[in-house]
């Protein structure tokens, strides 16, 4: 089907505007955009840069996406952001094109609901299959993994990474790395156990779920140290994925681990 367009929305000429896209009123559209089928724009969006969405979106009023980030180094040099499909954007949400810092993209995967006013700055990487609550925020080059659920006004500290099948609280402040699998919150947030009921959701099995219970009960009940309780979870625990996941992430953390 051919896209529909309002008459009052502003498309440059230059934008590749895929077929069975639909244009809402008052919509602006940057000439280096590429908006892929069956997205829908309703009104008053913006899109501007070197932006890629994919198909299946839909895109509520005032949101805002490619703008330039609120990065004083940034010169307007040529960055990008990149969406893929079936994500839906609420109202009145903000991304912003990568800085010139990381590796020149703000990427969004696939089928995630984020809800007003979330906030995506510059050079984040949020996964799919993510819940961002309305207001969350997550600050220049955040990573957040595949289903992860962030609470409400929630902000998230710049280069801090919240894993894959995480759950962070409402109202909390993330400023450490939180580990795939676990529950966090707090206005510096702390470590509450496993996302159980997240897990459970998402169909891992009770035998996995005790594994991770046991790995979280090492790294961070038995006060050891973190590379004694790294070890003890490589020799003494199976090495199924979910826990070489966990591993490679705690090895991998700059910001240091929520506790």
């Amino acid at each position: 089907m051919p896209s529909i367009i309002h008459p009052s929305a502003i498309v440059d000429p230059k934008a590749f505007i895929d077929e069975d896209v639909e244009i809402g009123p008052f919509c602006i559209i940057g000439k280096d955009v590429k908006i892929a089928h069956k997205t829908k724009l309703h009104s008053n969006v913006i899109i501007d840069g070197d932006t890629t969405i994919g198909s299946g979106c839909e895109i509520f009023q005032f949101t805002t996406i490619g703008l330039p980030p609120q990065c004083v180094q940034y010169r307007n040099e040529p960055t990008k952001v990149i969406i893929g499909n079936n994500n839906l954007i609420r109202e009145y949400m903000s991304i912003h094109r990568a800085s010139v810092n990381g590796d020149g993209t703000t990427t969004i995967g696939d089928n995630n609901y984020m809800m007003a006013y979330v906030h995506i700055a510059h050079d984040c990487k949020i996964g799919s299959n993510t819940i961002l609550s309305n207001v969350a925020s997550c600050a220049g080059h955040v990573q957040v993994g595949d289903f992860a659920v962030i609470g409400g006004l929630t902000a998230a500290h710049q280069f801090s990474r919240i894993g894959a099948y995480a759950m962070v609280g409402a109202c909390s402040y993330v400023n450490q790395d939180i580990p795939p699998y676990t529950l966090a919150s707090g206005t510096r947030t702390k470590l509450y156990g496993l996302n159980i009921v997240g897990l459970k959701r998402q169909g891992f099995s009770a035998e996995k779920i005790s594994i991770l219970k046991k790995a979280y009960r090492i790294l961070f009940m038995d006060e050891l140290k973190l590379k004694d309780a790294l070890i003890k979870v490589e020799t003494e625990l199976p090495q199924i994925d979910e826990i070489k996941i966990l591993i490679e992430f705690m090895k991998a953390s700059k910001r240091g681990i929520s506790q």
